[in-house]
């Protein structure tokens, strides 16, 4: 939570505060951030000059007070990034200095957030790293003891235990943040699970080499990276179970690229039918080709919903719009993939002949599709196209000052509710509107369901992508709630539908299918659920399986009548 804040604190300043914007030594132990936070333009302050300008951000570890005052005299504008759990130990350390405490210190003395801690306790202050340190320390009237927040937590409990039976008047405060202790206990337990063990995060970083030590007495094999460019995936070909964790410090789209690297193993081992499988996942998904098929079975569930009969035209142009669609957004605005799926930024970077090829062939059969059909519905789908093309481009040009959303994709939140909205357009509108000429009840409720689903699934991508997304300065609707608010979101939304699909077939506004297609709805709360909890990981895997409930709904349809 504390790297977190640190790291949007530091991403937010661009813009907001006084510049130049620099950090008080490095922000996190994390050379990856540290090189983001560079390129855009957030240096990092060594030492404090005599005359400053701009702003600087104390780093999540902390800073003595005198530090924050002497930044301030020098004229800088101070934003304190430091995490609220280390703050939550400099109070006490303050608190009980001014009582006249000594602090005993549990940590690394040269670590940037113990050399903060001793800068609370008012020259009292004395840090040691084992029991030998604890020996040779002077007796003291009165005393407190704490320890850094990433500090081990075997190495605490030995220290308790060695206060409680020499000095049990000393005041021992438990400060290991919970998320540390945690983490190295579920190390510990994973590592006996599992053929081997990745540790990701910086080779700096105390509390990341404190995880692979934990690991490495397990006696597996043990690989600390500090990204997925340094997996030996040859060497993991082997393990069956393979166990991730990472350091406090370590960003969620690194973990995220490790985790996709890992992911490729398939492709790696010899087993024919997974490698196949796996390549035609990653292929229908890279090239958009699975999420238009979900289109095509949208559409045609919502027809039968709304009890009319459609040609398979109607089918057909709702596949070719979303593939062209969703190819050429990627195309033309997919910085994000940078952090957040590298693999799609590569294949997409190596293949741009062909996918706009794909995307311009496919966009025009929909069109002549359409033409075939009348010439209201190529209006209808032509300016839907326009429409689509223009969500990237600059529509307001620089000369005009002051405003501030020059592209429909620069609108917080657009991008999610105008794909739900083209989705269920094309796929429950288009087809209704062409058949009957007008719109009922029915094709409200129909365009609703298809709308909401769409929102459910495109928001909870954009909350898998979260942190690249920030990266690049989206502003999706999960950035503008929260990761937590957004879930909460997705699940009410399709709690609604649920609801309104059952009442809608019981009242008989639409076909009774609706009984059975709630299942598409239950079902995608429950993976949302799942990865609430942490039961599925982001990935391939788990972006086919909310892509496969489109497929579903299709498949639903077409049986029901033989049920």
């Amino acid at each position: 939570m504390g790297v977190r804040r640190a790291v949007e604190i530091a991403l937010n300043a661009p813009g907001k505060h006084k510049e130049p914007i620099s950090t008080y030594g490095p922000l996190i132990h994390n050379p990856h951030v540290l090189s983001l936070l560079k390129g855009k333009g957030i240096s990092v302050l060594d030492h404090i000059p005599e005359h400053g300008a701009g702003t600087v951000i104390i780093r999540a570890h902390g800073a003595p007070p005198q530090t924050k005052n002497n930044l301030e005299m020098a004229g800088f504008n101070v934003i304190d990034a430091t995490c609220p759990r280390v703050i939550k130990v400099q109070n006490i350390i303050h608190k009980y200095a001014k009582l006249g405490y000594s602090s005993i210190i549990v940590g690394d003395q040269n670590h940037p957030e113990v050399i903060a801690l001793v800068g609370y306790a008012m020259g009292n202050g004395y840090v040691v790293d084992g029991i030998n340190d604890l020996n040779s320390l002077p007796i003291f009237d009165k005393a407190i003891i704490v320890a850094q927040t990433t500090q081990d937590v075997v190495l605490f409990e030995d220290v308790k235990k060695w206060a409680c039976s020499k000095f049990p008047l000393y005041k021992i405060f438990d400060t290991i943040c919970d998320s540390t202790s945690k983490r190295q206990a579920e190390v510990s337990n994973m590592a006996k699970a599992v053929d081997a063990v990745i540790v990701v995060g910086g080779r700096n970083s105390g509390n990341t080499q404190r995880l692979a030590a934990v690991a490495n007495k397990s006696g597996k094999p043990v690989y600390h990276v500090e990204a997925e460019t340094e997996l030996d995936l040859k060497n993991l070909t082997s393990a069956k179970i393979i166990g991730i964790t990472a350091g406090a410090s370590t960003p969620n789209w690194i973990i995220r690229r490790v985790y996709r690297a890992l992911e490729m193993l398939p492709l790696k081992k010899k087993q024919t039918r997974q490698k196949v499988l796996f390549a035609i996942q990653r292929t229908f998904l890279l090239t958009n080709t699975y999420v238009s098929l979900g289109a095509g079975c949208l559409c045609y569930a919502c027809a039968k919903l709304q009890g009319i009969s459609i040609s398979f035209r109607h089918v057909f142009i709702s596949i070719l719009y979303i593939q062209s669609m969703h190819i050429l957004n990627n195309l033309t605005g997919n910085k994000a993939d940078l952090y957040n799926d590298p693999g799609r930024a590569s294949f997409y970077s190596r293949n741009k002949l062909f996918l706009a090829t794909l995307s311009l062939v496919a966009g025009g059969a929909g069109l002549i599709t359409a033409y075939t059909m009348g010439l209201m519905p190529f209006l209808f789908l032509l300016v839907m196209s326009i429409m689509g093309l223009s969500y990237n481009l600059r529509l307001i040009p620089d000369c005009f000052t002051g405003v501030r959303y020059r592209r429909i994709r620069d609108i917080p939140g657009s991008k999610t509710i105008l794909i739900a909205l083209a989705w269920g357009i094309v796929t429950s509108l288009f087809p209704f509107l062409s058949v009957s000429g007008g719109i009922d009840a029915a094709s409200v409720l129909v365009f609703i369901w298809s709308t909401s689903i769409v929102f459910a699934r495109t928001a909870f991508f954009d909350i898998l992508d979260m942190q690249g997304d920030r990266i690049v300065g989206k502003e999706t609707i999960p950035i503008l709630l929260g990761e937590k608010s957004s879930l909460r979101l997705l699940k009410s939304v399709l709690i609604i539908i649920i609801v309104a699909l059952v009442l809608s077939s019981a009242f008989h506004i639409i076909s009774i299918l609706g009984f059975i297609l709630a299942v598409i709805p239950v079902s995608m709360l429950l993976v949302f659920s799942a990865y609430e909890k942490g039961y599925m990981l982001p990935g391939i895997r788990l972006e086919f399986l909310v892509e496969t409930h489109f497929i579903l709904a299709g498949i639903i349809t077409f049986l029901w009548p033989l049920i």
